[in-house]
């Protein structure tokens, strides 16, 4: 089954994934994964993309294209893929429907209110990259990492006004693509606000519907 996740920030499109690969037994497929995959390993791709980020541009639809066609090659998806991070774009839409045909396009649905009260709670502890939550994974100690007792952060992007403007762009950037899906009648709307497990059943039962 190959499907495309689309949803705003903090809509929890990374929890879902992986929930759904082993439900699924598909691999997850990230354009943030893939990008350091072929950087890692030195391939061409990877060398243009890390100097075209080492200069702090945009990496081109062409470039992006490129990778993910690559990478849907790969033996491990001859039964299907989650897609997350692609397409971004109209043109890398049009592009993966001549690479292959989607089942099932899944829109997660979630209130600005919702977006920022989820990841304005966020809490990061610096050394490790753990993440925290003050109100659905609080540390042990409030403020600080259970491991190394490292006082936690919240990332500048975690903050309210630079959440709002994450989902202007999330919108700007997304909304012309589920037009684009949803005249083609294979979007499917799923409400992310309930707990990651409700929200797989959700999802399950409709790709299966």
């Amino acid at each position: 089954m190959n499907i495309v996740l689309l949803g705003p920030p903090g809509a929890g499109k990374g929890t879902l994934a992986a929930l759904l690969k082993t439900e699924l037994n598909v691999p997850h497929i990230s354009t943030g994964d893939i990008f350091r995959s072929n950087i890692k390993n030195g391939t061409e791709l990877g060398k243009k993309v890390q100097g075209i980020l080492a200069s702090g541009g945009l990496v081109p639809d062409e470039v992006t294209i490129e990778m993910v066609r690559d990478r849907l090659g790969h033996d491990d998806t001859a039964s299907g893929y989650i897609l997350d991070g692609f397409p971004r774009t109209i043109k890398q839409a049009e592009a993966l429907d001549e690479m292959d045909t989607l089942d099932a396009v899944i829109n997660f649905v979630l209130s600005d209110e919702e977006v920022v009260k989820r990841l304005s709670g966020r809490r990061l502890a610096p050394s490790t990259g753990k993440i925290y939550h003050i109100i659905t994974n609080p540390p042990k100690r409030e403020g600080y990492d259970d491991e190394t007792g490292e006082k936690l952060i919240q990332r500048d992007d975690d903050k309210p006004e630079a959440i709002m403007h994450r989902l202007e762009v999330y919108r700007n950037e997304t909304a012309p693509l589920i037009d684009y899906y949803r005249a083609k009648g294979n979007i499917i709307d799923i409400d992310a606000s309930p707990s990651p497990e409700e929200v797989l059943r959700s999802v399950i039962a409709s790709i299966k519907a």
